[in-house]
């Protein structure tokens, strides 16, 4: 492996590029996995359970600790309230401890109650939107208390039909609902708004896009920022365009990883389209290298938010990290001053060649090399498929704690 990752170091440096610091990005480099992440999960049509799958919040910290054993980059897990809702969150976080994680974003549910089928914080009702905001500042709460510093916030909340509700009044409600969320949040914490094109509502969703969750974060203030979703866009929407525009108006906070075909599939991240990965790191990695943008480049959450139906929980939750750390290790093999060279002289193929260039270069001599660096085994997904651990933990039975 060393021979071959000499020959690739070599290639890389000819092309102008520092390997060492390369490398130390990509040591650096963190993603969040979510607990809902290892519990049963599935479409609208049906759930299909599988053995083994944690029964307690306690089980997805023991499955997400192995997804960081053997990628070295995962050291904290996301929450979701009321899915993961404990008496006592000093025992989670003393927990999470003794496994080497900590606990990372909380996030809010206001979809699955039945007060909330005709909306949460648009619900004409006075009392729902009240128990809607009530449960957000729960989660604040849990969140001062397990030491996260991020409440994820998705609305679901939207309509069929046209005349079911009136746009304008359900925009009031939510700036007003999230202003006295904003408000009770302390002073290094931040509320990151996420948007969704459709559904469940298939007439309208009321965050339908990353300029309308940009516009409520921007009302709130510093301490809220747009969350983007890969799945969450339609056809064709130029998502690193998106990214780059929030860059540099300083409002992206954080991501979702995934991938879809056709809409919010929840498909393992990178497996559908792994240039538009790439070319998402190309921008997140220039913009960290800009003094006007590079603090909120520093300050994005990289969090993973898929619910894998029919694949095995921890090995995919492995290679959908492993996908994203593969993105950003070629996002960094960008030659810089080539690219801006090509582009101030309106050179279209050099300033083209010099991103696919990257793009396909292979950066598996790469990975194994910084991972082998890292005490790692340089393939994880095969380490732990070894290890033993997929096949003990199938004592949990079938029945586990997912989606409730």
């Amino acid at each position: 492996m060393r021979d071959e990752y000499r020959i690739w170091e070599q290639r890389q440096i000819d092309r102008g590029i520092d390997v060492e610091w390369v490398k130390e990005r990509i040591k650096e480099f963190k993603v969040e996995t979510p607990s809902w992440g290892y519990g049963d999960s599935g479409t609208r049509f049906k759930t299909f359970k599988q053995a083994g799958v944690p029964r307690n919040l306690f089980e997805k910290l023991e499955d997400a600790a192995q997804v960081n054993k053997y990628t070295g980059i995962c050291p904290t897990v996301a929450i979701h309230i009321p899915w993961d809702k404990e008496d006592d969150y000093s025992k989670v976080v003393e927990y999470a401890a003794q496994l080497g994680l900590k606990i990372g974003a909380v996030n809010p549910n206001l979809f699955q109650d039945d007060d909330y089928k005709f909306g949460s914080i648009t619900n004409v009702r006075p009392e729902v939107r009240r128990k809607a905001i009530d449960h957000m500042l729960e989660c604040i709460d849990i969140a001062k208390q397990v030491g996260s510093k991020i409440i994820s916030l998705w609305l679901a909340d939207g309509t069929n039909y046209p005349g079911q509700g009136d746009f304008r009044a359900r925009k009031h409600w939510i700036e007003e609902s999230l202003q006295e969320v904003y408000a009770a949040l302390e002073d290094d914490m931040r509320l990151l708004i996420e948007y969704k094109c459709f559904e469940p509502g298939f007439y309208h969703t009321d965050i339908a896009d990353w300029g309308m969750s940009y516009t409520f974060a921007s009302k709130l203030g510093p301490k809220a920022q747009v969350l983007v979703d890969l799945g969450h866009h339609l056809q064709g929407t130029n998502v690193e365009h998106i990214v780059a525009f929030l860059l540099d108006e300083g409002k992206i906070g954080g991501f979702h990883f995934n991938n879809r075909k056709y809409a919010d599939d929840d498909l393992i991240v990178g497996s559908i389209n792994p240039y538009e990965l790439f070319l998402i790191f190309n921008e997140l990695v220039a913009a960290s290298l800009d003094s006007k943008t590079a603090s909120t480049a520093a300050n994005i959450a990289y969090m993973i938010d898929q619910s894998h139906c029919i694949e095995p929980k921890i090995p995919a939750m492995i290679r959908s990290v492993l996908n994203i750390q593969t993105a950003y290790a070629k996002a960094l093999l960008v030659n810089r001053e080539q690219l801006k060279a090509a582009q101030e002289a309106n050179d279209v193929m050099a300033a083209e060649a010099a991103v696919r260039e990257a793009f396909e270069t292979d950066v598996r001599p790469l990975l194994e090399m910084v991972r082998e660096e890292m005490g790692l085994n340089p393939d994880p997904l095969k380490a732990y498929l070894e290890s033993g651990y997929g096949e003990k933990i199938l004592s949990r039975g079938i029945g586990g704690k997912g989606w409730e």
